[in-house]
């Protein structure tokens, strides 16, 4: 092998042509791309057994009929689909999660962001505060509904215990037996257990506000109100239409909460799709009309799906 000194005073191998040269670049390529495959691969394979297997053998379930006692299938194609769209309980429990899902998200958007702009200023105890926030989401559900249900009693709840107390009612009323206490009930749950997730979104964006705005505004005379309206929900607008999306798709969805607090009643009150589902799954036995309710939930969320995917695309051209 012969070396020699170019002009820059390097050494060069003679023997290496330019041909060679490329052949081992492109083979340290197919070595990255196999690496990379590798390292992807177990990703990949738990989407395909944990999601996609899931869904398929869901819309499988959709288009049978299932004989609890033996076990066995018989191709029915839609008529799952048909007699679950023409059922008043279907629709009856699809008004009550998007009335669920509304009036949670609102509660969520309007506590969070206000909580999220107390923490942001110069407040005592700032860090502790911040921490104790994040402990109704940290805390698990089942501990946290039967503290409220505790507080909601009927007899001897801390809840009818105050109102009473300061002359709003005369005696304790049902707040998780009758209606619409029940779903009232429900959504202030949800909403106290899910806040702060929003909390933690907009603080992370209020962070990155550039304080001259604000001090440019004060120099104009800008009121606070001002301030916020002009300075601050622009700024947070973005991210804040990402929040709602993201938290549309798991409030609508939600089970546990709403299944642990009322179990869907009284009667179908606070009964929502999910809670439907796992009623004709398991109770009743009907996994055909049980999927289908499922299949439609998903086409329904797919939806917000499509629209969170076209903001968070916009955002990164923005970014670019």
């Amino acid at each position: 092998m012969k070396n020699y000194l170019d002009e820059s005073g390097l050494f060069k191998n003679s023997e290496m042509s330019p041909q060679k040269s490329s052949m081992r670049l492109f083979s340290l390529e197919k070595k990255e791309n196999a690496l990379g495959y590798a390292l992807i691969s177990p990703s990949v394979l738990f989407f395909l057994v944990l999601i996609v297997y899931p869904i398929f053998q869901t819309l499988v379930y959709s288009l049978f009929e299932t004989n609890t006692l033996t076990m066995q299938k018989r191709f029915i194609g839609i008529e799952n689909y048909l007699e679950v769209l023409s059922s008043p309980e279907f629709w009856s429990s699809f008004k009550t999660t998007l009335i669920w899902t509304v009036c949670v998200l609102t509660l969520q958007i309007i506590v969070g962001v206000s909580m999220a702009l107390i923490l942001h200023g110069n407040l005592l105890w700032r860090s502790t505060a911040r921490a104790l926030v994040l402990f109704p989401y940290l805390l698990p559900t089942t501990v946290a509904v039967l503290v409220w249900q505790w507080l909601f009693n009927d007899l001897y709840g801390i809840v009818n215990y105050f109102i009473v107390l300061i002359g709003i009612i005369d005696r304790p009323i049902s707040w998780l037996g009758r209606m619409p206490n029940a779903m009232i009930s429900v959504i202030i749950v949800g909403a106290w257990k899910l806040f702060p997730f929003v909390v933690i979104a907009v603080l992370a964006r209020l962070q990155t506000i550039p304080e001259t705005l604000y001090e440019a505004a004060k120099i104009d005379g800008a009121s606070a109100w001002h301030q916020f309206w002009d300075i601050t929900m622009p700024q947070l607008r973005s991210v804040l239409v990402i929040v709602i999306l993201l938290r549309s798709i798991w409030d609508f969805k939600e089970f546990d909460l709403i299944y642990l607090m009322t179990g869907g009643g009284p009667s179908i009150g606070t009964q929502t799709l999910p809670l439907l589902v796992y009623k004709e799954a398991f109770p009743l036995m009907h996994y055909g009309k049980a999927a289908a309710v499922a299949v439609s939930m998903l086409i329904f969320m797919l939806l917000f799906f499509y629209l969170y995917i076209c903001n968070y695309g916009k955002q990164e051209e923005e970014i670019d």
